[in-house]
């Protein structure tokens, strides 16, 4: 439940602002469901009547993340995730406003159904929701959905989820459509026919395995072709989950040749490599595969340079009937709300990535990217804040988690640094109660 919204006022903190590559301690004061303040010294000079004074003792207080890339199951899939459920681990990690995906049953291919997701939400989650809609109907790659109606309805960006359309001919005049109402296209870039059988990279570990491997070509191919559609349309254009080297480098050159492009890595990929699946592990097998420890590598150098410019979950709950299977039969996906973040901190531990980079990644640069007012503690920003502990060191049990489905790769791993409050339009969403 959501406390009541007073005046909230977080004092003696270390202010993270990415939108601004600040840092610095004091206080910021909310009111109202907006920041009403965020310098050094409110609390010195006196606050509103009623205000409830937490005390942060240094913890980090930043904006609340933004995660672009979520499989909830409403409609049609509710035995996997609901808006409430997922909404419990979004703000349980710190994630106060959820992007879901539309490869829900039926798509969200219709604005009616942008409609009854945003209502839905209003009703029964305690994070802010929004959608992305399809790209083609039904996710068939041969028909373009109605762009422009679907975006007058509340839908953020395009996507047809984990599938990609294959149809060059068919993905230009989309671009061009999406174009002409300036909306932003959100393409899984992968192959389908180079993916063929594969369920891991491919390379010595996958024959060692004796499973299907699927080349690092299938998502580069696929990247270089839509660089050139979008050459073509000038879309705005987002890589939906870039894994290798081989896509950095495509990415690269269409910055520099000044293509409108951007583009994400999951947390999964920035944090696993393919050794992890280890003896057929199915929570490790996600799409696009984890890679090799060099492409994790590059992809955490490319968040460090602002090459990758959004950080996701890409949570995506499958239960247990289709998780304990043999590693070629069980179901691609891992979930990742609520353990993004903490995930995330093993950059900044380990890498070196910068604190406010990897925020930034996970909360102003989606909100910029998707036109959300989220991801700032300017004066005025909407009152979505998280509080971070750096320093707590725990080791996640599954069976803590909020989300219905369990099926996360860092189960019974150590983890440093978790949120211990999420504020969502000025309410408390979470605590964190320590044992």
């Amino acid at each position: 439940m959501l406390s009541d919204r007073r005046p909230i006022l977080l004092a003696n903190a270390r202010i993270v602002d990415p939108s601004r590559d600040l840092d610095f301690p004091g206080d910021v004061l909310m009111a109202d469901g907006v920041i009403r303040e965020a310098k050094r010294g409110i609390s010195a000079a006196g606050v509103p009547a009623g205000t409830e004074i937490v005390d942060c003792k240094g913890h980090i207080v930043a904006p609340g993340l933004i995660d672009i890339r979520a499989f909830v199951g409403e409609p049609g899939a509710e035995y996997r995730e609901t808006l409430a459920t997922a909404s419990q681990a979004a703000a349980a990690g710190g994630v106060t406003t959820i992007i879901c995906q539309p490869d829900t049953t039926p798509a969200i291919d219709d604005p009616a159904i942008v409609d009854f997701i945003l209502r839905r939400a209003r009703d029964t989650a305690i994070v802010h929701v929004q959608t992305m809609a399809a790209l083609t109907k039904n996710f068939e790659g041969q028909e373009m959905t109605e762009i422009g109606l679907l975006k007058a309805a509340g839908a953020v960006a395009f996507t047809d989820g984990a599938r990609s359309v294959t149809n060059a001919q068919v993905m230009r005049r989309t671009l061009t459509y999406a174009h002409d109402f300036d909306a932003l296209v959100v393409h899984h870039t992968e192959d389908p026919d180079l993916v063929g059988e594969g369920v891991m990279n491919e390379g010595e570990f996958a024959t060692r395995l004796g499973l299907h491997g699927i080349p690092t070509a299938a998502e580069a191919i696929m990247l270089e072709r839509d660089m050139r559609l979008v050459a073509l349309t000038g879309c705005r254009y987002h890589a939906a989950s870039i894994t290798c080297r081989q896509s950095l480098e495509i990415l690269q050159r269409a910055k520099e040749n000044g293509l409108p492009v951007t583009a994400s890595a999951s947390i999964n990929h920035l944090t696993l490599n393919q050794i992890d699946i280890g003896s057929y592990r199915t929570f490790f097998k996600v799409t696009p595969p984890l890679r090799a420890e060099e492409d994790r590598f590059a992809l955490v150098d490319a968040v460090s340079s602002g090459l990758i410019d959004v950080i996701m979950s890409d949570h995506n709950p499958q239960d247990v009937e289709t998780k304990r299977l043999p590693f070629a039969e069980a179901a691609p996906g891992a979930i990742g709300l609520e353990t993004m973040l903490a995930a995330g901190l093993r950059l900044v531990n380990n890498h070196g990535v910068r604190l406010t980079t990897l925020l930034g990644a996970m909360s102003s640069k989606p909100a910029e990217l998707l036109g959300l007012p989220g991801g700032t503690l300017r004066n005025g920003a909407p009152a979505d804040v998280i509080v971070i502990d750096p320093d707590i060191s725990w080791v996640l049990d599954p069976s803590d988690l909020k989300s219905k489905c369990k099926n996360t790769p860092f189960d019974e791993a150590r983890l440093e640094g978790r949120v211990v409050r999420t504020i969502v339009a000025g309410r408390t969403a979470y605590e964190y109660a320590s044992t």
